[in-house]
């Protein structure tokens, strides 16, 4: 046994105590579900519970995934922003399919969803953009995400370029920067066990209203 081998067995996972999943009163819509699991993850302290998985699919098939963050969740609709330059949003462009993945390790629970993303427009856009932080915006501007950094000095020339247009001009947006919102039409609520007898219920759309079923572990 090679020791990268011995390193990862040795290392916990699971190791609880967990609350139990509350099935009897399974509110109707994964949106509600959602926002009961968010609400026990920030009394819990849960770092940065916000946080997720974007998976998207490219041009030739192959996936990819990143971890940002989620604006914000209207009824089954979840946000987040990007460029549209950015790989995501080309990936976005081409195959608007997707999937979000929350883990909260201390609760030993995990969020997935599927769905179609949606760009919201112009207007949603510029003003998730005048929401960030000043450097947020200055990082934006720049206009090269996910391209290749030859020099550390473009960079930082970049960025002092972009400080200066939003000292000039504070309101300044583009419309290369797009809110998105991902329509949910699957969900699964998985809540792990110590002895991986893990429950998991699922949520999918089917007739024009929401079901849900238990699956097995």
């Amino acid at each position: 046994m090679n020791n990268v081998n011995e390193l990862l067995r040795s290392l916990k996972s699971l190791s609880g105590p967990f609350l139990s999943f509350e099935r009897e009163e399974l509110p109707e819509t994964p949106g509600e579900l959602f926002l009961q699991w968010l609400n026990l993850a920030i009394e819990n302290e849960v770092k940065e519970p916000h946080a997720m998985t974007l998976s998207t699919v490219d041009a030739d098939g192959c996936p990819d995934a990143r971890v940002l963050i989620l604006k914000n969740m209207i009824g089954d609709s979840f946000y987040f922003a990007s460029s549209v330059e950015s790989r995501k949003g080309q990936q976005l462009k081409c195959n608007p399919k997707a999937a979000l993945t929350f883990y909260w390790p201390i609760l030993g629970k995990q969020i997935r969803l599927r769905g179609t993303v949606e760009d919201m427009g112009d207007e949603a856009g510029a003003a998730d953009f005048r929401d960030r932080s000043a450097e947020a915006r200055v990082v934006a501007l720049t206009g090269n995400q996910s391209r290749e950094l030859v020099r550390e000095e473009e960079l930082e020339y970049s960025l002092a370029e972009q400080r200066e247009k939003i000292s000039r001009n504070p309101d300044i947006t583009t419309l290369n920067w797009r809110l998105y919102a991902m329509n949910v039409r699957e969900a699964e609520f998985w809540q792990g066990d110590t002895n991986r007898k893990h429950t998991r219920i699922q949520y999918y759309w089917s007739e024009g209203q929401w079901n849900h079923r238990r699956l097995w572990p």
